[in-house]
């Protein structure tokens, strides 16, 4: 029998806990596990359970839940770098509010370890204790420093990056070919919305190539690290096409419901924002998936002899370094041919 529960993959530790929480849910919840890790979907599949009673899709409240649209589902996603006092207040004063519909409201808040310290101090009271009818599931990727007080006050669920194989066997099940899917697994860094993507990238085994090739085409010249960045680029470019259809599907579908149901807050303009928060990390996170291919051309240097032992080190170095860069918001272009610019040529 379907259940919202099944998109919730590689997690059965998790579900079980959770499935027991719904005996008697208490007031918070905090997920936290890496991008991609189906948290969200969790999110949603327990706040539909909680609200609705029951696990079925088909249910009218669990179809609402799932879809974002319950008036007693009420989810927070960042406007900016992180979630701010102004968004800190707009969630408590939510939180107040009596269910539209039912017995329960549910408030989830998404990317919450991008809290910063003066929303986190406004919220830890209305967390730890919220009105009777309202419960909070929280999804963090971690819980740094300034937010260990509040996660002392919510039931902690831990969330762990997909293996490849399990990913690569939900996307044989969604009907993709057995390599391809495994190719995808591969480079979704344990993402398994990021595997859907790249499983329907037909340019992937070229980018892949492409980074792998940088050892053989790099010759420590400038126009050499440019000719590579810019097609480095130009792939990536390409590579967010599949994801940019499947927004557009999720922007007409959002469309047909205002037009049918009409606008109820800012729905739109949140689904815009996530739109673009996902394509931003879908291109870094392919430049750090590319980045550890090239890492492990320099190891096989290293071993082939073609790269001495500080050489080879110091590639590796710089590119760890890169990717890390990477990771906080660097400009990619620059981070790029700095990197090529800098990498040693073999014998």
């Amino acid at each position: 029998m379907a259940s919202v529960w099944d998109e919730v993959v590689g997690q059965s530790t998790a579900i079980t806990q959770l499935h027991r929480a719904l005996d008697s849910p208490v007031h918070a919840y905090l997920f936290v596990g890496p991008h991609g890790s189906t948290t969200e979907q969790a999110a949603r599949a327990f706040a539909a359970s909680m609200i609705a009673g029951t696990d079925d899709p088909t249910d009218r409240d669990v179809r609402l839940v799932m879809a974002g649209d319950h008036p007693d589902c009420r989810e927070v996603e960042r406007v900016g770098a992180g979630i701010d006092k102004e968004q800190a207040e707009w969630i408590i004063e939510q939180s107040w509010l009596s269910p539209a519909e039912g017995d329960l409201t549910v408030m989830i808040l998404h990317d919450f370890h991008l809290v910063n310290d003066v929303a986190a101090g406004k919220l830890l009271k209305t967390i730890e204790e919220p009105p009777a009818s309202t419960r909070f599931v929280i999804c963090a990727e971690t819980v740094p420093a300034g937010l260990i007080t509040i996660a002392s006050r919510c039931v902690r669920v831990d969330f762990r990056s997909i293996p490849d194989q399990l990913i690569a066997e939900r996307l044989v099940a969604e009907g993709i070919d057995a390599e391809r899917a495994r190719l995808a697994a591969t480079g979704s860094l344990g993402d398994l919305d990021r595997a859907r993507v790249l499983a329907t990238d037909p340019q992937l085994a070229e980018r892949r190539e492409t980074f792998a090739s940088a050892i053989h085409v790099l010759d420590g010249s400038g126009h050499a690290a440019m000719t590579f960045v810019a097609r480095i680029e130009a792939l990536l470019e390409t590579a967010t096409g599949p994801m940019v259809e499947r927004q557009a599907t999720e922007a007409a579908e959002m469309q047909a419901r205002v037009e049918r149901f009409g606008a109820r807050g800012s729905g739109k303009k949140r689904l815009e924002d996530r739109h673009k928060r996902e394509l931003r990390r879908f291109t870094t996170d392919e430049l750090r998936a590319g980045l550890t291919v090239m890492a492990g051309t320099y190891r096989d240097a290293l071993v082939a002899e073609r790269l001495s032992p500080a050489d080879a080190a110091a590639a590796i170095t710089a590119i760890n370094e890169t990717i890390s860069a990477l990771g906080r918001n660097a400009n990619s272009t620059l981070a790029l041919q700095r990197l090529v610019w800098s990498l040693p040529v073999p014998r």
